[in-house]
């Protein structure tokens, strides 16, 4: 018994010892760190480097937002702490535990009861992974670094907005999106900067992603009921109205160069994407093309051309874009086909056509060398060019109201 008590007396007076050392330890840090290693919130230092109180931030919070001029009825406050303060956090938990609580009491464990840092704020040795093995000579404060307040960064952001809709292009010499070469400009303007540059700014977003189901050449117009198309803007400080999207819609269209044209404008939620996926792989295309070919056109080829129904064509990657595409050999359909003839001419015709998806139509009339087969080339037996191309429908459902 006596052996006993006297160990129990022992080991008190070492645990009364330790927290005599931590205590040492504590009262040698700076103030400001001792503050911080409690609670992070006591003061901060802004962008400028002045300390502030932690109940200026809420005004400085609501200023911002206030000369960011943003619309909301809700919001949610995210805070993202740097991983070095959650380890210092998980240490100090760790020696304090270790220091201070009774090895003959139970005592709740933290949140955190492993060390997972692997090194301290100063960069010195590794921390033991676990509280049973770390010793009385590793539990010892390394956090003298820690003597300045934290340094706080705030913004706002919203959560991505999304339009959907339809656009018509009638220009030959726009492309879809912006088409920079060599520091040098293809075309006169492009679908995205118009549609999304005049979105970005009505909204007052800080960017803007434009997507369409498909595109078409620069030299290609796209007409009919036009191509689907999703503009996703990022941190807009406007929620607009179902009047204002349609002010936008009216802005677009009323644009001097009428280069293009939107329908059916409207917000729509991230669901947007999935109405603009459906389908897509299996959706037909109708197309418009003026053709030449080096002979007069004759009686039957109408009724050549109009008698092949679900045609199939075998594709290789055309020339054109050889550069840019794997070397591929693809199976595409022409459903339908019909010629228009020209009044006064007997070597020019325009083409109908229905097709699948990802068929080259400018490689289905002329041939591409022999890489596309059949052609319209080769199923007239003479040479085909073709001149200009339209496209006229995209058969999906998407934005058609």
């Amino acid at each position: 018994m006596e052996s006993g008590t006297e160990a129990q007396k022992e080991a008190e007076l070492g645990h009364v010892a330790e927290k005599k050392e931590l205590q040492d330890v504590v009262q040698t840090l700076p103030s400001d760190a001792v503050n911080h290693l409690v609670s992070l919130g006591f003061t901060f230092s802004n962008d400028s480097g002045i300390v502030r109180k932690k109940d200026d931030l809420v005004v400085l919070i609501a200023d911002m937002v206030k000369q960011e001029r943003y619309q909301f009825d809700t919001f949610s406050l995210e805070v993202s702490m740097p991983p070095i303060i959650l380890d210092n956090d998980n240490y100090l938990r760790t020696t304090i535990i270790f220091l201070i609580l009774s090895p003959f009491h139970y005592f709740p464990a933290p949140v955190y009861t492993k060390i997972v840092c692997e090194s301290n704020l100063a960069g010195e040795k590794p921390l033991s992974s676990s509280i049973e093995n770390e010793s009385s000579d590793c539990c010892k404060f390394l956090l003298e670094t820690a003597n300045e307040p934290c340094h706080f960064t705030y913004f706002c952001y919203r959560t991505p907005l999304y339009f959907g809709g339809r656009y018509l292009k009638y220009s030959r010499n726009v492309s879809q999106t912006r088409w920079i070469i060599d520091d040098e400009r293809m075309g006169e303007a492009s679908v995205e900067e118009i549609i999304g540059g005049n979105i970005l700014q009505a909204c007052q977003a800080d960017s803007f992603k434009f997507h369409a189901a498909g595109r078409e050449d620069i030299d290609v117009r796209m007409l009919g009921p036009g191509r689907p198309f999703l503009v996703e803007l990022q941190n807009t400080r406007h929620v607009p109205s179902e009047l204002f999207v349609k002010d936008i819609e009216k802005m677009i269209n009323s644009m001097e160069n009428k280069l293009v044209r939107v329908k059916n404008l409207k917000l729509v939620g991230s669901d947007g994407w999935d109405l603009m996926r459906e389908g897509e792989a299996e959706k037909q295309k109708q197309y418009a093309a003026l053709v030449w070919i080096s002979r007069p056109l004759k009686d039957e080829d109408f009724q050549c051309l109009s008698s092949l129904n679900d045609l199939k064509v075998l594709q290789r990657t055309p020339i054109r874009v050889l550069h840019r595409r794997s070397p591929l050999e693809r199976e595409k359909i022409i459903h339908w086909m019909k010629i228009e003839t020209i009044a006064g001419s007997s070597q020019y015709f325009l083409l109908h056509l229905c097709t699948q998806a990802g068929t080259y139509i400018k490689e289905f009339v002329h041939g591409d060398l022999g890489r596309t087969h059949p052609s319209i080339g080769s199923i007239l037996g003479c040479r085909a060019e073709i001149l200009q191309l339209d496209v006229t429908d995209i058969k999906m459902e998407c934005f058609l109201t």
